[in-house]
């Protein structure tokens, strides 16, 4: 580890997700997003690209969009940094059923190729202690779609895994909502909380329209009892209406 070049950093929450009430799992701390053109910027300004910053993301456009191109038409991509496929979630009640929108799917699904997996080495992680005991979100599923943290399937379920999670309390903050780009927020009707469990939420996704989305909890449940203020997790992942 003597030439780590990159620094990850990660806190420490409880693992609800197995029987040993002592473990912990390690969640990473995201710095920001960035967008191409934030990318292609950094890697300009580094002398990484023998480009301007303009050139290069024009080109990445292309490409990104011609491998949409051919994965639609059913091939798969293998970049060295990513391999992806499409595929076809639901099930088919009979050999002659052909493909229904209203009960089948098509997603994308991305995973690690050899060369990011190559350069795991040279990355340290930093632990950096155990993070606050409050909401914790493991992952987001889609169920319609079986997209992770990913795609919203108005009118669909949404499963929420994680730890202190249920939804409980009298102050009207208390719920669990979905807020657009503009800072909009659509609230799901507290009918529409179909499973209420500390480690697991299952919702009704509302009527959202096209465009990206965050998850934000607020509860005043606290495992032992019911807090006299509610607690606020924004979960930083961004998922989408198609």
């Amino acid at each position: 580890m003597s030439d780590v070049l990159h620094r990850i950093r990660v806190y420490l929450y409880e693992n609800f997700l197995t029987p040993n009430p002592d473990d912990y799992s390690a969640k990473v701390v995201s710095e920001r997003t960035l967008n191409i053109k934030e990318i292609c910027k950094t890697a300009v300004g580094r002398g990484g690209a023998p480009s301007t910053a303009e050139a290069m993301e024009h080109n990445v456009m292309l490409f990104l969009k011609e491998m949409a191109y051919q994965m639609m038409d059913g091939y798969s991509v293998n970049t060295g940094y990513f391999t992806a496929n499409a595929q076809v979630r639901g099930v088919f009640d009979s050999p002659a059923e052909t493909f229904n929108p209203a009960k089948h799917s098509v997603l994308f699904r991305f995973n690690q190729g050899d060369v990011l997996r190559k350069e795991i080495p040279n990355i340290k992680v930093q632990v950096m202690g155990v993070g606050e005991s409050g909401i914790m979100i493991s992952h987001v599923v889609d169920v319609k779609t079986g997209s992770v943290n990913d795609l919203l399937t108005p009118g669909g379920t949404l499963k929420i895994r994680g730890g202190k999670l249920k939804i409980a309390g009298d102050n009207p903050q208390v719920g669990v909502s979905f807020e657009d780009e503009a800072g909009n927020a659509v609230r799901v009707d507290e009918r529409d909380v179909i499973v209420n469990n500390p480690s697991e939420l299952l919702v009704q996704i509302p009527a959202l329209p096209a465009g990206r989305y965050q998850l934000t909890i607020c509860t005043q449940f606290s495992g032992a009892a019911t807090l006299k203020e509610p607690r606020v997790r924004v979960y930083e992942k961004i998922f989408t209406v198609q």
